[in-house]
């Protein structure tokens, strides 16, 4: 072999040794791309941070509502006071019993039916009696000025009610001499009617209280049914299974229509 052909495979070599390294290190790099793209998946998946914000947001009475600034849907809280059921106290122990149940060790566990319909039931039961046991702290109890607004309400109605009998009978009808007039009705029944008032606001808040335990349990309910035989395991498995087919998680096998020692089997 002259000079010139050893400096020839030489060179040949190096370029197949750089073309290996820069395989190599490409497939490392997918390598690392797939682990950070599983992870993510994973997090994502199990990650039940949004949920648990739009509940708080909905116990407090929020409501979801476009921003005219953003264009974007944001929580608001709410204008009426009677949107509130639960006082600060009901919130946080609502809050405590979904999250010791919405995380990932439920979502990651193994149960059937019958397991799951028996922890529903004894879910179901220990948060109506908790809440009927300290109703007077878990409810938010009317505010005076929510009241007051409400009395003015009625004596309105019942200014607007007189007005229209006046007018339809012909006569004249003075809206401020018709409130003076209520008003003096009511003088001694003003107290009893805030009290009639605030009781009323009370039950109908009570009213809600079936309905906001099946909002809990069915959301607790749903983090169960994702457990339900292990199927959150399976469906993870899967998902990192395809991806690892799908991003190259295999070396490609080396191209053997060139190898640069052939040259010296002549």
């Amino acid at each position: 072999m002259n000079p010139n052909e050893l400096e020839q495979a030489e060179m040949q070599i190096r370029e197949a040794q750089l073309k290996a390294d820069r395989n190599q290190l490409n497939s490392s790099q997918q390598d690392i791309m797939l682990q950070e793209r599983e992870k993510g998946m994973v997090s994502e998946q199990l990650d039940v941070t949004e949920i648990l914000e739009n509940i708080h947001n909905l116990l407090q009475g929020n409501v979801l509502q476009k921003d005219e600034r953003t264009g974007e849907l944001t929580w608001f809280s709410p204008e009426d006071e009677d949107m509130i059921i639960l006082s600060e106290h009901g919130i946080n122990y609502i809050m405590g019993a979904v999250q010791w149940y919405l995380n990932k060790n439920t979502l990651l566990s193994n149960y059937d039916d019958e397991q799951i319909n028996a922890k529903m039931e004894d879910l179901g039961n220990t948060i109506n009696d908790d809440i009927f046991m300290e109703y007077d702290k878990m409810f938010l109890y009317p505010s005076l000025n929510s009241c007051k607004t409400e009395l003015r309400k009625r004596i309105k109605a019942k200014v607007d009610v007189r007005k229209f009998a006046l007018e339809l009978m012909g006569k004249e009808a003075n809206e401020k001499e018709i409130e003076d007039v209520i008003l003096k009705e009511m003088e001694e029944r003003i107290i009893k009617e805030m009290e009639v008032i605030k009781e009323q606001k009370m039950k109908n808040k009570l009213k809600r209280f079936e309905s906001l335990i099946r909002f809990i349990q069915d959301t607790i309910h749903s983090a169960y049914q994702r457990a339900w035989k292990g199927q959150e395991r399976t469906t993870l498995r899967q998902h990192i299974h395809i991806s690892e087919n799908k991003g190259g998680g295999f070396m490609p096998s080396p191209q053997a229509s060139y190898n640069p020692f052939n040259m010296f089997k002549r």
